[in-house]
């Protein structure tokens, strides 16, 4: 099983007329008024075209608001037979990144089966460039994997991409181009693996996937098999594992730039289906738990990425892989499970069954003595109650918190930060072990975040809880499709080379 399902779009920059491109649909902005919609970058465009739409808008439902897309027949005022008007949300001078990521990406998501699209909205700086060029990119995509070739004809990414740019011969814009390139490969193999069927993706095979996903990128892949796993002690890995016919995997992939400027760890959950173990789901929204392992696969695309990248920084990846499932081998609620370093828990509840592979990846990772830690992953129900499926938290040392909020505003990704209250972590105090692997109802997400805190000791450490932007089970919207996201690749890229850089400043 290879690492990408998903076909990689072409794509390519032009200067020239939007009006004479030969392409099958042409994409333009729309924007908000009080006074109804305009039209933004048209200048170019017949004034007659342009005034038909206008005083169609109205009953063409055309309202320039943010992720709306309509389409328009040219009647061969231009070359392209079909515009494509795509909302940024209400009229301003300079559209944020953002707006311009989710109208672009709007756009090529709606223009799933169209053989060539040319985009043109606002990319007249490099910034602005990168935001339309990773938009149109990331809304490229489809999972077909399952599909026939019937089914499939209308559901393919469009084939290929041409992003409207007077900068088409300036090397940052190149460079800024090459990035998103790099970012939306990524994002696109992380939701091919979150929506691959669990019969398939079992932990083996994740392993197997990922050492087919780092072949020539100078990757170094170690992966620790069950008789490894018993041998160096992780009992959390291995007890959340025992109940299913699949074994776990621990795997570590490892990007080692020569006189790195920071070397960070990333530790992501990989529960290939969740269950519940022992005590198990409801079975309503049960399918859903293919994507428990979001978060493994975000890290190892992010790896993956920082390589093609060259980023100055060394990353460690860590992921968790194992399959929950209730059985006669099964962990039990009350067993005492040991993990890596030798702090022992008492598993009152086997559905919290996230925490004890992340805190076996944890401990592995801090022995390695990175600058700092982040883990990823589908952690919590508490997370979707407390922040709904659009926006993810982040716990932990406030510097780093504070680094990922930061980076994920830059990208375009919804991450708030939660405290770590001290009066939540005497609710996972435990009667026979050193800490029990759930707390108190109420704060379920905290605890979660408290109980990992207990495996990174002094290191800089940062939890992601992205449980339900994971995994969109409702309806498209900008550049996120239905299924798996990819949510968090975009961030921890954005960590790194934030990270990298401050590191940087200070060995000045």
């Amino acid at each position: 099983m290879g690492a990408d399902y998903h076909r990689r779009v072409p794509l390519t920059l032009t200067s020239e007329d939007p009006a004479r491109l030969a392409a099958d649909a042409l994409v333009i902005a729309t924007a908000s008024t009080d006074g109804g919609a305009v039209l933004v970058g048209a200048e170019g465009l017949p004034a007659t075209l342009v005034d038909q739409i206008l005083s169609a808008a109205v009953t063409l439902g055309i309202t320039g608001t943010a992720d709306e897309v309509r389409k328009v027949p040219t009647g061969g005022e231009i070359v392209a037979p079909v515009l494509v008007l795509s909302g940024l949300g209400a009229r301003a001078d300079h559209y944020p990144p953002e707006n311009l990521r989710r109208a672009a990406g709007a756009a090529t998501r709606e223009l799933a089966g169209v053989a060539s699209v040319a985009v043109a909205l606002p990319a007249d700086d490099v910034t602005n460039l990168a935001a339309v060029t990773e938009g149109a990119l990331l809304g490229a995509y489809s999972y077909t994997r399952y599909r026939d070739q019937k089914s499939t004809a209308t559901s393919t990414p469009v084939a290929a991409i041409a992003i409207v740019t007077p900068l088409v011969r300036e090397g940052d814009a190149k460079t800024a181009v090459a990035r998103a390139e790099a970012i939306a490969a990524a994002v696109h193999a992380t939701r091919d693996l979150i929506n691959t069927a669990p019969n398939d993706l079992y932990p083996e095979a994740f392993a197997d996937v990922a050492r087919s996903a780092v072949k020539d990128t100078g990757i170094k892949i170690t992966v620790l098999d069950e008789k490894a796993l018993t041998a160096g002690g992780y009992g959390g890995i291995l007890a959340v594992g025992q109940g299913s016919a699949r074994g776990p995997r621990l795997v570590k992939v490892a990007y080692s730039p020569s006189h790195p400027t920071a070397k960070i760890a990333l530790v992501g959950k990989g529960i290939t289906f969740d269950s519940g173990g022992i005590s198990i789901k409801p079975a309503a929204g049960m399918e859903a738990m293919k994507s428990d392992m979001s978060g493994a696969a975000a890290v190892l695309h992010t790896v993956i990425a920082a390589a093609r990248l060259e980023l100055p920084v060394a990353v460690t990846g860590w992921l968790c892989i194992a399959e929950n499932m209730p059985s006669g081998s099964a962990q039990r609620p009350s067993d005492v499970i040991t993990i890596r370093g030798g702090k022992t828990v008492e598993v009152l509840n086997t559905d919290a069954e996230g925490r004890l592979v992340l805190a076996d990846g944890l401990v592995a990772a801090v022995e390695e003595k990175p600058d700092a830690v982040l883990d990823i992953a589908t952690l919590t129900g508490a997370q979707v109650v407390a922040l709904g499926n659009r926006v993810s938290a982040v716990m932990g040392t406030d510097e780093l918190r504070t680094d990922v909020v930061t980076a994920a505003d830059t990208v375009g990704e919804l991450f708030w930060p939660m405290p770590l209250p001290e009066d939540l972590r005497a609710g996972l105090s435990s009667k026979v072990a050193d800490l029990a692997n759930i707390g108190e109802r109420w704060g379920g997400m905290l605890s979660a975040g408290i109980f990992l805190r207990e495996f990174v000791g002094s290191t800089p450490w940062a939890h992601l809880d992205i449980a339900g932007p994971a995994f969109n089970e409702k309806t498209a919207h900008g550049y996120t499709p239905v299924g798996g996201t990819g949510v968090g690749v975009r961030t921890l890229l954005a960590v790194l080379e934030s990270r990298g850089a401050k590191n940087a400043k200070k060995k000045k």
